[in-house]
């Protein structure tokens, strides 16, 4: 048998955040119902054949966004009840709902209990109310706080929270007290993600206009290295550039991913890794919910392809690729294949190559990117 992620993708905000290029539509209520018919639809209609769905087993269960909390509880339990009717999932699945602040109340959170979600990953970005809403977050600190207080109320054990640095106007210290405050709530997991400053956004509307200001590189590697040390000294292990979890609580389906397993993606723009192929749905939401769900495929691999992102994907961990995982995978040597590419990253510092691993150091953390680039 063989393990598979499934993503879902809700693409409904109540408002768009100014940073946000993802997939997503604010003020588009009247829309949910059909989408949600044409999604069930898509998944009912899967394309993969019988005799191979008899051999895959799904083990993690994504839904994300846009924001999958704004819809009611009861689209999202139909949503699950498809997944399980159609495919193979493990009875010890981590499955997993994004909710914000602002669209969820304890009915919701009580409905994901029950259809069987085991992991809520919250967005709050900051803890700082000003901070908030310079970046068009719906919601406050203390919506927040009773939001996580109400998933715990209701047997919630597998929470993650998200965070933001870089923000506008957000110093070393506005950072430390988010961090300091989450981690009195104790949460299973903490994603801490840099800020980018993506194209034809309002935030970059406004930063280029002078009405925000984003904080300086030297201020953003600082922000970073606070975030890391203080939560590795508070028992979190750094296990991904941007994630921080307890022993066990490592996000499995983006681990998944990072290991190069294969996932099915359902929804609008919903993207999939399946047997050697990447590709993905329309983007053009009318057409997604009158059926016209027109598939791109950007990229059918070869064996070098996969061995090369093979490698970009490891090398986001921070323990990095195993030479005995990539040798069990694809019988070849890492060391020998990329030898040009790891002795170029090796002198430059920027990863630690030895008999068993290779890994980022800590100056290839920093500059993460130009290593990815080594393995494009």
């Amino acid at each position: 048998m063989k393990d598979i992620g499934i993503y879902i993708h809700i693409p409904f905000c109540k408002q768009k955040c100014y940073y946000c290029d993802f997939l997503s539509f604010a003020k588009c209520e009247n829309k949910v119902d059909e989408y949600i018919k044409s999604l069930i639809n898509e998944i009912e209609n899967n394309k993969i054949e019988n005799e191979k769905k008899q051999n895959i087993q799904v083990s993690t269960v994504y839904i994300g966004g846009g924001t999958p909390s704004i819809i009611h509880e009861d689209y999202i339990e139909q949503i699950v009840q498809t997944i399980r009717k159609k495919f193979n999932v493990l009875k010890n699945a981590e499955v997993t709902i994004e909710i914000n602040p602002g669209t969820v109340n304890e009915k919701k959170i009580q409905k994901y209990r029950e259809v069987g979600i085991n992991r809520l990953s919250i967005g709050l970005q900051s803890t700082n109310d000003k901070i908030l809403n310079e970046i068009g977050r719906i919601h406050n600190f203390e919506q927040f706080k009773q939001t996580y207080i109400t998933a715990r109320e209701n047997g919630f054990e597998n929470i993650n929270v998200d965070l933001m640095l870089a923000l506008p106007n957000q110093t070393v210290q506005d950072l430390r007290e988010s961090i300091e405050n989450i981690i009195e709530l104790n949460p299973e997991h903490i994603s801490v993600y840099s800020l980018i400053l993506e194209e034809n956004t309002k935030l970059e509307q406004l930063v280029s206009k002078g009405e925000l200001k984003l904080p300086d590189d030297d201020v953003e590697r600082e922000m970073y290295w606070y975030v890391k040390n203080k939560l590795e000294e508070k028992g979190y292990k750094h296990y991904e550039i941007s994630n921080f979890a307890k022993k066990g609580y490592e996000s499995k389906h983006n681990l998944n991913c990072w290991n190069q397993m294969e996932y099915l993606g359902f929804g609008l723009g919903a993207h999939s890794y399946f047997e050697d192929k990447r590709y993905s749905n329309t983007n053009n939401l009318d057409e997604y919910i009158i059926g016209k769900n027109q598939i791109e495929i950007h990229e059918i691999q070869n064996l070098y392809d996969k061995q090369k992102e093979y490698m970009m994907l490891g090398l986001r961990k921070i323990d990095g690729v195993k030479i005995s995982d990539f040798k069990n995978k694809f019988v070849q040597n890492p060391l020998y294949i990329f030898r040009n590419e790891l002795e170029k990253l090796a002198e430059e510092n920027l990863i630690i190559v030895n008999l068993d691993s290779i890994k980022l150091t800590n100056k290839g953390i920093d500059l993460a990117n130009l290593v990815w680039e080594e393995f494009v």
